[in-house]
């Protein structure tokens, strides 16, 4: 028996779609952040999970698991030991940075020699013991910001591994029928092919370079800021290590929003030969891995203006925690990627534009527009 309408049976049907669709996402909600890194996961282990196959006889399933497994010994257990280590001594420097704070405001007189080079001393000068008041009172509460949130973090160590458990579990299905999963998904997207691949290589590509450039290079820079902290005396060289690791991701600035201000404390104290240490590793070594690394690990794939790359970096994180790392910058490329296509498809009814010229006339600025006939 036919439908009398067909147009409203497929209004009907869309709606029913959409609304199981919203449903079972809500369902799952608390675990789709597993599924995406497992699926991130997997894409990056594809080459890998292919020369595997071929070597084990074109036993897929047996590669999957070796890949799983590979993934447990050689990532998940030493971040799971890192963290350990990390999480003891952010403990141990939010508890010990109030007491040396307070004793550092408190004896003032050792800084002067320091402060009266500073421009406008004087006006300064009456405001001095405040200003030390209110930085000790800062540092005790970003201490405290700091052991509450280790606190936060210690009680969802059991949500953590389950997590894993779960990531591993979706990863050693998407290695084995990932292609088949892929066809699915390309075929119910009302999208041209060619849109379709698009959009495809650019998660992959703008994936590849995060991971390298955000992997790589932070535990470059962590490690060696980290030994730096070590061997200039300094508490929680592990912590600071890691911390440095996660800040290596903002351009510019990076590791030097950590080891900056320990370099000026360490000057403050007297103690040069940190100074020294913190200025060659921090400054000279570990600041240039960047602009060495970072063109050859991901040359042209991202194809992303920086500005991009740092807002989308900054609002993943916002938004989806550490892993908006990651998150953030593939999303910011799905965004231009998707308004190249509005573009491409559109093309036939979006205006052309003349370009812009900026001339100088007797010392003024002037903009122009120049139509295409000029050219």
């Amino acid at each position: 028996m036919q439908v009398k309408n067909p147009l409203i049976n497929k209004i009907v049907l869309l709606v029913l779609v959409l609304a199981i669709s919203a449903l079972f996402l809500t369902m799952i909600r608390q675990f789709l952040m597993a599924i995406f890194v497992a699926g991130l996961s997997a894409a990056l282990a594809h080459p890998f999970h292919q020369r595997l196959t071929k070597l084990l006889g074109g036993r897929e399933t047996m590669a999957s698991i070796v890949v799983i497994v590979a993934i447990i010994f050689l990532v998940l257990l030493p971040m799971a030991g890192l963290i350990t280590v990390v999480v003891g001594q952010a403990v141990h420097v939010g508890q010990s940075v109030t007491p040396w704070i307070e004793s550092f405001v408190n004896k003032p007189g050792a800084l002067t020699h320091y402060l009266e080079k500073i421009p406008y001393y004087q006006e300064i000068l009456p405001y001095r013991d405040m200003i030390f008041e209110k930085a000790g009172q800062a540092v005790g509460m970003i201490s405290n910001l700091l052991i509450n949130s280790l606190s936060s973090i210690t009680k969802m160590t059991v949500n953590a591994v389950f997590n894993a458990v779960i990531m591993l579990y979706v990863m050693f299905y998407f290695l084995t029928m990932g292609d088949v999963l892929l066809e699915k998904i390309l075929y119910y997207l009302p999208l041209a092919h060619h849109d379709e691949e698009r959009l495809l290589y650019r998660f992959t590509s703008v994936t590849r370079a995060t991971m390298k450039s955000t992997l790589i290079i932070g535990m470059l820079q962590g490690g060696l800021c980290g030994l730096a902290f070590y061997l200039a005396g300094i508490q929680g060289a592990v912590f600071w290590g890691t911390v440095m690791a996660v800040m290596s991701i903002i351009p510019a600035f990076g590791t030097a929003i950590i080891w900056g201000p320990a370099l000026i404390i360490l000057a403050l104290t007297g103690d040069f030969a940190g100074v020294v240490i913190l200025a060659v590793i921090c400054g000279a070594v570990a600041g240039n891995l960047d602009n060495v690394l970072r063109p050859r690990l991901v040359g042209k794939d991202t194809q992303m203006h920086d500005l991009f790359v740092l807002f989308g970096t900054l609002g993943g994180i916002t938004l989806f925690g550490i892993l908006g790392i990651i998150i953030g910058p593939i999303i910011s490329a799905l965004f231009i990627t998707m308004w190249e296509i509005y573009g491409d498809a559109f093309q036939e009814y979006l205006p052309a534009v003349g370009s812009f010229n900026k001339r100088n006339r007797q010392g003024e600025g002037e903009y122009r527009i120049q139509k295409p006939d000029d050219r």
